[in-house]
């Protein structure tokens, strides 16, 4: 946040002898000076959600430049908008140092709330796009770092797959330049990570570079019990990245770890293979730590995101498959309102999609 907001006000302040009113930002409707203001708005704005705990909607405040709706008080200058730009900064960079891990404040897109990482990248996204379109607008130039670019892209468009530089991939994104192969972009969300209740825990939607990190085996940015995460949740992770990097990956379909509510400690992993196919069929998978096995996580965890998963239209079926000989992992899919596949259905998945025998099916439908 330090990093974007000090890019935007030196290259801005490059030409704050200039009349920002009478300059369009690049390809807005908007004027310079609007467009300055509005990222100051929305940086104070995503500080008051986190710092309020706001659960439902926005806080309902904005701010107002000197001179705004005040014939009597003179107009801040340009240098007073950069000024207030680098105010905000430090509000929303504060608040998100401040901010314990595990809060959560509204937002509407497109889960209906973000964390404290989700509000820092939307933040540090509307700060280098808005300044690309000021710059544009004053014919000056302007290049966040690729390590900037790219943690946006990781953390609030999962669904975008990378390109072969974070900048000029940021901005065909958002529908402000070219890649060559992909069509134009014409509308366009950023997404933050889902977060589902389940009892005692959480399910924390995994970020593409929390997934990558997670892989080559640190911690995803969580704070795990003892002996974790265990493999399974490391070779998801891995799955989620090759799936990020093929453009293929739906954010919601992905990986989540087990946070405990009590303690804000993770316990397991637990997700989808995939995107649901064109029957609505979808493979879940899951496990914990040992330390965290016997107590019931994976039962409430793996019952809550069926129930999320089944409650869409795209899902009709969930399977699972697991060792015949892992009793406990089969009493978990039983208690989590799975049954065992037909015999019909479980000899279709051995021949036609080439199942391992020493498997057993088991499946739930809405």
């Amino acid at each position: 946040m330090d990093e974007a907001v000090a890019g935007c006000v030196a290259t801005l302040r490059t030409a704050v002898d200039r009349d920002w009113t009478a300059v369009r930002a690049g390809r807005l409707d908007w004027s310079v000076r609007r467009t300055a203001v509005h990222v100051a708005s929305d940086l104070i704005a995503y500080a008051g959600q986190l710092a309020g705990r706001a659960q439902d909607a926005y806080v309902p405040f904005d701010i107002t430049l000197d001179g705004e709706g005040d014939e009597g008080m003179p107009a801040a200058g340009n240098a007073g908008v950069l000024q207030v730009i680098e105010t905000t900064g430090v509000l929303l960079a504060t608040t998100v140092r401040t901010t314990p891990r595990e809060v959560r404040a509204f937002h509407p897109f497109p889960f209906g709330s973000a964390d404290r990482e989700g509000f820092a990248a939307m933040g540090i996204a509307e700060v280098l796009l808005h300044t690309h379109d000021m710059a544009e607008g004053l014919t000056l130039p302007y290049e966040p770092s690729a390590e900037l670019a790219e943690s946006v892209l990781t953390c609030i468009f999962p669904h975008i797959q990378p390109g072969g530089a974070p900048w000029p991939t940021l901005l065909w994104a958002t529908g402000r330049g070219a890649l060559p192969g992909r069509a134009p972009v014409t509308g366009w969300r950023w997404c933050n990570n889902l977060v589902v209740p389940a009892g005692r825990l959480t399910l924390q939607g995994v970020r593409p570079a929390a997934a990558r990190d997670l892989w080559l085996g640190g911690d995803g940015g969580f704070d795990w019990i003892e002996g974790g995460p265990y493999q399974g949740t490391r070779e998801a992770a891995g799955m989620l990245v090759t799936l990020y990097e093929s453009g293929s990956h739906r954010p919601e379909f992905g990986l989540f770890v087990l946070v405990r509510r009590a303690d804000g400690r993770a316990v397991g992993g637990l997700g989808f293979h995939s995107a649901p196919d064109g029957d609505g069929r979808v493979e879940i998978g899951y496990d914990l730590a040992e330390a965290a096995r016997g107590q019931g996580y994976a039962t409430e965890a793996l019952g809550a995101l069926s129930q999320w998963a089944l409650a869409r239209d795209d899902v009709d079926l969930l399977f699972a498959r697991v060792d015949h000989g892992n009793l406990p992992s089969q009493g978990v899919l039983t208690r989590a309102g799975f049954s065992r596949a037909t015999t019909k259905l479980e000899e279709a998945a051995y021949t036609e999609h080439r199942m391992d025998r020493s498997l057993r099916l088991y499946v739930r439908s809405a």
